[in-house]
C-alpha cells in the first residue's frame, strides 16, 4: 500500500504540473483573465449582433443584385440591345432582385412534427390500418396529419364497415383490438353504445381510477368507461384476447417496411403521401391474396408514424 500510495502521489504531481504548464501557455496566448473561447467583442452585445446581421444582409442583397444584373446583361447582349437598353435592363433586374429563400420543411409538405418509436421527433404522417387476424389482409387504411391516434378509431371502424360491405361480407367482426393510443372516454363510450365488441388498452390509470389486478364481483354503478374496460382487460378472457394484438398487425407493418421499403413516405404533400400509403397497403394485400379473408375473426387497428424523406 505504501508503494501504491507513492506511485499515485507521483502521478497526481505530474498531472498538476501539466495543468499548470497549460494554464501558463493559455495566459500568455489569451491573457490572464481569458479562456480563449469567449465571444468576440463585436458580438458580445445585442446591438452589435444586430448591426453585424444587417451588414451580412446587405452583402447578400448586393450579391443577389450583382447576379441579376449580370444575367440581364448577358441576355440583353444576346438580343442585340444598345447601351441604353442594356443599362435599363440591368437596373430593372437589380431592382427586382431578392436573395434566394430556403423553403422550410413545413412549406415543402403537409407533414407535422411527431414523436416516433425511437423517442425522437421528425416530420411525419400517421398511418392507420385495420388488419384481419387470420389472413393479415388490411381491411381499411388511412393517413392523417394528427400526431395522436385518438381521433382515428371511429373513422377507421366506419371505413372497415364500408369496405366489408363493398366486398360483399355481411358478417360483422366479432372483436376489435386497439392499443392505448386509441383510448379516450369518448371512444370507449362510443364503443359501449355500438354493435362492435372491442378491447382497448387503457394505459396508465389515474390514482382514483385504479382497478384491482383480478377484480371480482359486480362492476360498480359509478365506474367510468375506462374503469370498465380496465376490469375487462384483467379478466382471463380479456387477457387471452388482447394477447393476440401484436401478432395480428405488427407482422403487416414489418413486412411492408422490409419487403416494400415502406419505412418512409417519399411523396410530398398530404395527397401524395396518402396515395403512397394506399399503394403500400394494396401491394401488401396482393401478397396476401392466397389466404381467404375470414369475416368472423378478430380485427386489430394500429397507428404508426411515418417520417417524410427530407
Amino acid at each position: 500500500m505504501s508503494k501504491k500510495t507513492e506511485q499515485l502521489r507521483a502521478e497526481v504531481c505530474e498531472i498538476l504540473a501539466e495543468a499548470e504548464a497549460t494554464d501558463r501557455e493559455e495566459d500568455e496566448a489569451f491573457g490572464a483573465d481569458h479562456r480563449g473561447d469567449e465571444v468576440p467583442a463585436e458580438l458580445a452585445r445585442r446591438e452589435t449582433r444586430i448591426a453585424k446581421m444587417r451588414e451580412a444582409m446587405k452583402a447578400i442583397e448586393a450579391e443577389a443584385k450583382e447576379r441579376a444584373g449580370a444575367k440581364a446583361l448577358s441576355k440583353a447582349e444576346r438580343a442585340g440591345a444598345d447601351q441604353d437598353e442594356i443599362a435599363q435592363a440591368i437596373k430593372q433586374a437589380e431592382d427586382k432582385a431578392t436573395p434566394p429563400q430556403r423553403p422550410s420543411a413545413t412549406s415543402r409538405s403537409d407533414s407535422r412534427i411527431m414523436k416516433t418509436a425511437d423517442a425522437s421527433f421528425h416530420y411525419c404522417y400517421s398511418g392507420q390500418a385495420v388488419v384481419d387476424e387470420k389472413s393479415q389482409v388490411v381491411l381499411a387504411g388511412a393517413l392523417s396529419q394528427q400526431a395522436t391516434d385518438i381521433d382515428q378509431l371511429t373513422p377507421m371502424i366506419e371505413a372497415m364497415d364500408v369496405e366489408l360491405v363493398l366486398a360483399g361480407i355481411e358478417d360483422h367482426p366479432k372483436l376489435l383490438l386497439a392499443d392505448a393510443g386509441y383510448c379516450s372516454n369518448d371512444n370507449l363510450e362510443a364503443l359501449a353504445g355500438g354493435n362492435l365488441d372491442a378491447l382497448v388498452a387503457t394505459g396508465r390509470l389515474s390514482h382514483d381510477e385504479r382497478v384491482a389486478a383480478a377484480p371480482k364481483g359486480r362492476i360498480p354503478k359509478d365506474a367510468t368507461a375506462r374503469q370498465r374496460m380496465a376490469r375487462r382487460l384483467r379478466t382471463k378472457a380479456g387477457k387471452a384476447d388482447y394477447a393476440r394484438r401484436k401478432a395480428i398487425v405488427e407482422p403487416v407493418f414489418g413486412q411492408m417496411k422490409v419487403r416494400q421499403h415502406a419505412g418512409h413516405l417519399r411523396l410530398r404533400g398530404l395527397d401524395g403521401a396518402r396515395g403512397e400509403w394506399t399503394l403500400h397497403l394494396v401491394c401488401h394485400n396482393l401478397r396476401s391474396l392466397p389466404t381467404r379473408v375470414s369475416s368472423g375473426d378478430r380485427r386489430r387497428v394500429r397507428g404508426q408514424k411515418y417520417p417524410r424523406v427530407p
